[in-house]
């Protein structure tokens, strides 16, 4: 056997593996006798007929299982003899394989880039402080409040926080909705709807409830509901300015309920000092987790900032091919038409791929580090991930176990990316750590 490696570039190389006649005449006398062992053939004995009539009888079985034999032997001799750290077979040209001859199997390899550790201890990380104030506590239990809101019919005009119904009908440069939003008929016409005035969230028609405050009930109003480009829910609405005629049916203004004993028993608390505590210990908790998850975000992106290196073609093209996959999957979920993500295809693709490239760089040095520090994924890590996916799939863990054991490739991707995150939470632990106040 002879192996000879040539550079495609620096994380990929073909390697040329030279099988002289006796070793491929031996696979192929190995599969001829495992052949003749395991069929039957009229007249003969099982595993007794002549090798010969095998040879014959099953010559394209025999060839196809043959073939791979020796593609299978060329691979496992040329990474013994290479000592390469290959990430992916990407392709093979096997040229002629005949059991009479030398076969010469060209192998097409990315290979893991060689590059410096870059120092991963003391990274420095920046926080935000994590006790709460007054008025953050007061945001949460007023919310909490808000969601045991009573709403009484208001005389007067609406106000800010108040929510009005009123009916409505839409044109379109003239032309009535109903003509242009299809089966959609919703965003043309109806007879009542309810709308918050001034409201965080959007309603069904954009920036309608920032229209309607100072209206009372009879009132009518003439309003320009501007959609916006990317309107999904009705294509022929995206980008346009719709005229509606509103009238107003209805004020009702929310009504807290009182901030007391019984309040905070509700909410099973004992007292509302003792709500507030909580509502304190829970926001800290939060603020906790939220600073770990921006360290994260602070060590990943200085990884990559300092990851000068190559990175392999196909690990970049499969990251890439599923950042892509779940984006439009998200997207079309929301609504978007799938000529959308055709119209910007050229944009999709190139942010997935910087994305996947990003995304590699940092897998590839956390492996690194994982190596250098002799982390490793043990039983109880894999029972935490599968106690934490059952809490999140709803699924008992015996069964995803189970299912887990039937699917080695999930496995490894799942020890993998386990691996990956003890990896960051090792440098995460050891960054430096600077506490800044109104860090966004």
């Amino acid at each position: 056997m002879n192996v000879q490696i040539a550079d495609i570039n620096e994380t990929r190389k073909t390697l040329t593996v030279t099988l002289d006649k006796g070793e491929v005449a031996a696979e192929y006398q190995a599969i001829l006798t495992e052949f003749s062992k395991q069929v039957n053939l009229p007249g003969f004995r099982p595993g007794k007929a002549p090798a010969t009539m095998v040879a014959k009888r099953f010559g394209k079985e025999l060839h196809e299982e043959f073939k791979n034999r020796v593609i299978g032997k060329a691979y496992r001799d040329g990474m013994e003899q290479s000592k390469l750290e290959v990430i992916s077979l990407v392709n093979v040209e096997e040229g002629t394989i005949d059991p009479m001859l030398s076969a010469a199997i060209t192998l097409t390899v990315d290979v893991a880039p060689q590059f410096p550790l870059p120092e991963y201890k003391g990274m420095a990380t920046e926080v935000a402080p994590t006790e709460p104030t007054d008025a953050e506590v007061d945001a949460v239990i007023d919310g909490l409040r808000a969601e045991r809101a009573d709403f009484k019919v208001a005389e007067r005009a609406a106000a800010k926080g108040d929510y009005v119904r009123f009916g409505y009908a839409g044109t379109l440069d003239g032309k009535p909705l109903g003509e242009v939003v299809g089966d959609k008929g919703i965003y043309a016409a109806a007879p009542q709807t309810w709308e918050e005035v001034e409201g965080t969230n959007e309603g069904l028609l954009p920036g309608m409830g920032a229209q309607m405050s100072g209206l009372k009930v009879g009132d009518k109003k003439d309003v320009t509901v501007n959609f916006p480009a990317g309107f999904a829910a009705v294509p022929a609405l995206a980008g346009k300015a719709a005229s509606y005629a509103i009238e107003v049916q209805e004020v009702r203004e929310r009504v807290l309920p009182a901030l007391d004993e019984a309040f905070a028993k509700a909410n099973q608390t004992e007292s509302v000092d003792a709500l507030k505590a909580a509502t304190r210990q829970n926001l800290a908790r939060r603020k906790e987790f939220e600073n770990r998850a921006a360290q994260r975000r602070q060590i990943t992106d200085a990884l990559v900032a300092q990851a000068n290196f190559p990175v392999p073609d196909s690990l970049v093209a499969s990251e890439r091919d599923g950042v892509l996959r779940q984006f439009i999957e998200e997207n079309m979920r929301r609504g978007v038409p799938q000529e959308k993500f055709e119209e910007n295809k050229k944009e999709l693709h190139d942010s997935a791929t910087k994305a996947a490239l990003a995304r590699i760089k940092v897998q590839l040095i956390l492996t690194k580090i994982a190596e250098a520090e002799k982390l490793k994924v043990d039983e109880k890590d894999i029972n935490s991930w599968l106690m934490r996916e059952a809490m999140r799939s709803g699924q008992k863990p015996d069964k995803l176990a189970k299912d887990l054991g039937k699917d080695r490739d999930r496995l490894r991707a799942i020890q993998q990316q386990i691996l990956f995150d003890k990896a960051l939470d090792y440098v995460v632990s050891r960054a430096t750590v600077s506490t800044v106040t109104n860090k966004a």
